[in-house]
């Protein structure tokens, strides 16, 4: 396969500069400068195995592929709130005063673009810092325009664009997204099914640049999207970041189905105090992160093939407001089983997490490997990327996959077939060479 080089700067466009971008963007200045390891990083720490066992080839994945320098990486953002990259991370409380200090030149560069922003998508927040324009296309055409003096000041070679704004309130796919032709005239007349995110989108393609969704709004996840996509030759990938409670579900969750235990409920329950806990406590915004956060298990243990194990799992979902916990969530999970000759058992789960510090290294290698692909003319949905998201897009007609190791998997053999390397089986192919 022929990838171009990664010559020349990268943009990393943001639509909202909140504790997540900021946590991203100075972790990024603290790795450059040998403050931290980029630790969570798969891009940047992990190995991939290469060729049989006995030879012995495991070199680090940004070692194998031609993914970006981080030193090249430019940044770039919009926000219903004028403040600067150190203001918001001052606001949102992630990091200590010393790593807030160490990356304050780096933050306080990136001073936020104003945002397209309508307040009956995401009824919680509202900001003086926004676009005004009469039709919802002169507001992408706005965006476009952003990003064509972007491009011009930071002379970037290409760019990657990455959605980590708040979730908004749940929305279906409809006929005006069944269409490019339907969409565009939807942006014309201010259809209410266009959320501000979908904006975004729109602007982004029509600008050749890949967008990645990183919440479990629609976005891209329609088939006027995956339309404009195609046309335009661009990597689309979501949705919604797995970070916390989602990323245990998706490592506890096959483990249990790999050893055919049972299991007759799972009830989870988060508290969060940062700006995502607040805009989640408006029940159409919940709606939207319970739809993606609770899709991982049906698909992961396959009630419909495994009845006896799994067709009467209970499955509750809550996410709850407290403002004295900031940006470190709690997440309790209370998982029911039952085992040989119908016994029961419970497993219980308390992670104590912190939102951005998972999310952050989640962007990054997102990022890195949008960019990879898109060199590599990669467009459309990169489903290979789906270990890094709750809700993964697929192509229609096909189901998501949800188990991490089997995720992990079929991204780390994408890789080796973009390389030219044999895919990984474990199949074992030594012992037929005459090894054992």
């Amino acid at each position: 396969m022929k990838i171009d080089s990664p010559n020349g700067k990268l943009g990393v466009l943001i639509p909202g500069l909140g504790a997540v971008s900021t946590t991203f963007i100075a972790g990024v200045d603290a790795i450059m400068n040998n403050r931290t390891a980029p630790l969570g990083s798969v891009s940047q720490m992990a190995t991939i195995r290469l060729g049989k066992r006995t030879e012995d080839r495991n070199p680090k994945i940004k070692d194998f592929v031609p993914l970006a320098n981080l030193e090249d990486m430019v940044f770039g953002a919009w926000d219903l709130f004028p403040d600067n990259g150190y203001e918001s991370a001052a606001n949102a409380q992630v990091l200590s005063s010393e790593d807030l200090e160490a990356a304050k030149p780096t933050l306080e560069a990136v001073k936020p673009m104003k945002a397209v922003f309508d307040r009956q998508y995401v009824k919680k927040l509202d900001g003086p810092h926004v676009k005004k324009g009469a039709t919802k296309m002169e507001l992408a055409e706005q965006l476009m325009e952003d990003i064509s003096r972007f491009r011009k000041l930071n002379q970037t070679s290409r760019e990657v664009m990455i959605w980590a704004g708040s979730t908004e309130i749940y929305i279906e796919a409809g006929d005006v997204h069944s269409s490019l032709k339907k969409f565009e005239a939807g942006l014309r007349k201010n259809d209410p099914q266009i959320p501000s995110s979908m904006i975004y989108a729109y602007a982004a393609l029509k600008s050749g640049i890949p967008y990645i969704n990183g919440s479990p709004n629609l976005s891209v996840d329609v088939p006027a999207m995956h339309e404009l996509a195609d046309e335009m030759g661009v990597a689309i990938a979501g949705k919604d970041f797995k970070t916390g409670q989602t990323l245990l579900k998706t490592i506890l969750a096959p483990g249990l189905k790999a050893r055919m235990l049972g299991v007759d409920g799972w009830f989870s329950t988060n508290i969060l105090g940062n700006r995502d806990g607040e805009v989640l406590d408006d029940p159409m915004s919940f709606k939207t992160k319970e739809v993606s956060k609770k899709g991982a298990l049906d698909y992961i243990f396959q009630p419909k093939v495994y009845p006896e194990l799994y067709k009467d799992l209970y499955h509750k979902v809550r996410i709850n407001y407290y403002p004295p916990r900031g940006d470190a969530k709690e997440g309790w999970d209370n998982i029911d089983i039952f085992g040989w000759m119908g016994y029961k058992m419970q497993i219980k789960v308390d992670f104590l997490c912190r939102d951005s510090i998972l999310a952050a290294p989640v962007v990054l290698d997102l990022v890195l490997f949008t960019d990879l692909a898109q060199r590599a003319g990669m467009k459309g949905i990169q489903e290979w990327l789906s270990f890094y998201f709750k809700s993964p897009m697929v192509a229609p007609k096909l189901y998501p996959e949800h188990d991490l190791f089997i995720q992990l998997t079929k991204l780390k053999n994408t890789l080796r077939w973009m390389m030219d390397e044999e895919p990984i089986t474990h199949l074992g192919h030594e012992y037929y060479d005459g090894y054992q």
